[in-house]
Order: C-alpha cells, then sequence, then structure tokens
C-alpha cells in the first residue's frame, strides 16, 4: 500500500476471476464496481496465448462489462511487443496457433515453419501439435537459436477437465532439445510485470494484483512488490495456498469480496 494508505491501481485476471467460461463469477460485478468507486486505474492481463485486446473487450461486454481493449494485456501481446523490440523484423519459428501467429505478424515479425529460415523460437498452446512440429522445433534449437515461451501454464482448465497448455508444449521442446527457454514472456515475467506498470500511472506499492493462480498472479505481484489478492473462484483451492510457497497477501473467495482489500 502507499505512504497515504491508498491503492491507486489494480491488474486483474480475467478467467477464473472475472468470467468463468462463458460465464461471470459470482461477484465479479460488485467487485468491478468498487474498484470504479475507489478510482483505481484498471488493468486487465490474462495469461491467454491466442487472443488480444479486442477479445477480452467483445467478451466482456456481453456481459454488460465495458473494457478498452488498449487496457487489455495478454501473454501473446506481450510477447508480440517485446520480440518486436528485441528482434525487429526478424522470423519466428512458431510452435503455436494462428491467432498467435497473426499477433506476432500485426507486430511486424515474420512468421515461419521453415527452421532453417528462423532467427528465433518461440513456443505456445497448439491443439493441433504434431510429432513433426517437434521435429521442426529441434532442428530450430539445434542451430542455438534464442528460444521464448508465450506463458508458463501447464495445463488449462476446462469445465469437465484440464487441456495441456503452453508449458506442456515447451515441456516437450525442453526435453528434446536439453535446453530451457531464455524467457516465458506472460505472468509472471519481469516482462509481463512491466508492460502492466507502463499501463498504469501508480508505483508498485500502490498497486493491487488480482487473480486465481498462486504462480502467475500471485508470483507476479510478490515480485513487483505489489499487494496481493488470490481469489477462490478459479483453479487455486485454499490447501493450496497452504502448499505453496508462494504467499498471497490477501485470500479472497471471489473479486467480490474485493472490498475487504480497499477499506
Amino acid at each position: 500500500m502507499s505512504d497515504d494508505g491508498a491503492y491507486a491501481a489494480a491488474i486483474l485476471d480475467v478467467d477464473g476471476t472475472i468470467v468463468r467460461g462463458e460465464h461471470l463469477v459470482p461477484g465479479a460485478l460488485e467487485g468491478l464496481r468498487a474498484l470504479e468507486r475507489a478510482a483505481l486505474s484498471r488493468v486487465l492481463f490474462s495469461n491467454n496465448p491466442t487472443r488480444g485486446g479486442a477479445h477480452y473487450r467483445d467478451r466482456l461486454a456481453a456481459h454488460g462489462i465495458d473494457v478498452d481493449p488498449e487496457r487489455v494485456l495478454t501473454s501473446a501481446t506481450v510477447t508480440a511487443a517485446y520480440l518486436a523490440d528485441t528482434h525487429p523484423g526478424e522470423t519466428v519459428f512458431l510452435v503455436g496457433e494462428r491467432r498467435l501467429a497473426s499477433i506476432l505478424e500485426d507486430a511486424g515479425l515474420a512468421v515461419t515453419d521453415d527452421p532453417d529460415a528462423a532467427d528465433l523460437v518461440l513456443g505456445s498452446i497448439d491443439r493441433e501439435f504434431r510429432f513433426a512440429d517437434l521435429e521442426r522445433a529441434l532442428a530450430a534449437l539445434e542451430r542455438d537459436l534464442p528460444f521464448y515461451g508465450t506463458d508458463p501454464d501447464v495445463t488449462i482448465p476446462r469445465a469437465s477437465h484440464s487441456i495441456p497448455g503452453t508449458g506442456s508444449i515447451l515441456a516437450a521442446m525442453t526435453a528434446a532439445a536439453g535446453r530451457d527457454p531464455d524467457a516465458v514472456l506472460g505472468k509472471p515475467s519481469e516482462m509481463a510485470a512491466s508492460a502492466a506498470m507502463a499501463l498504469i500511472d501508480a508505483p508498485p506499492e500502490a498497486t493491487l494484483v488480482v487473480g486465481d493462480r498462486l504462480d502467475t498472479d500471485v508470483a507476479l505481484g510478490e515480485r513487483a512488490g505489489m499487494t496481493t489478492v488470490l481469489v477462490l473462484s478459479g483453479v487455486t483451492t485454499r490447501d493450496d495456498v497452504t502448499a505453496s510457497s508462494v504467499d498471497p497477501d490477501y485470500v479472497l473467495e471471489s473479486l467480490g469480496e474485493i472490498s475487504r482489500v480497499l477499506e
């Protein structure tokens, strides 16, 4: 909290915090209204590596929530911005989905599936991942190219079961090549925290991070010196909190209880 005892900004996760599938999390609207009454600057940040801000504007508009897409970050947009800045005009060997390729191309990067044409390698979720993709990725990585990942999420929750996420793809690439990514760019990375802070006019000590994952949302805030708020409306349980080395400042049933933090 800032020296005057007030928070000025909030970085909010989306899936599991505001929505769960196609439904609003109970209490989410009340929580968003409480943040608005407190005049907190708000940034939404999803580790989804296949979507940009416009998707979340449209998705949340269906629930009566007005979102400026310029104030939405995803691991896809953070990755594209970082690579465009550090590897301008270079060609990315992508293990990932077409929507991510489009976001990279919009940032001025070329995308290829030819390992000999690549300047760097990027791994992400790919629901059509095949042995041939891993074989080509290995050929690119054996050229000792820079190696990045969009996000560390090993699994993604669905209504009836979880599905493999980016972290599972990166694990296969890492095992095959015998090397870890040089950086994984979504939450909780330093690059992700910097991207979020660039959108809000507040220091870390006056910023809340609210999300349902200990290893991404809470870890991001912990590393950056922000106040961390875990909500139990997504993937994390109280037993998970007890067993984890990541220690949130607050644990709430949902975003609807955020007034407890703001008081």
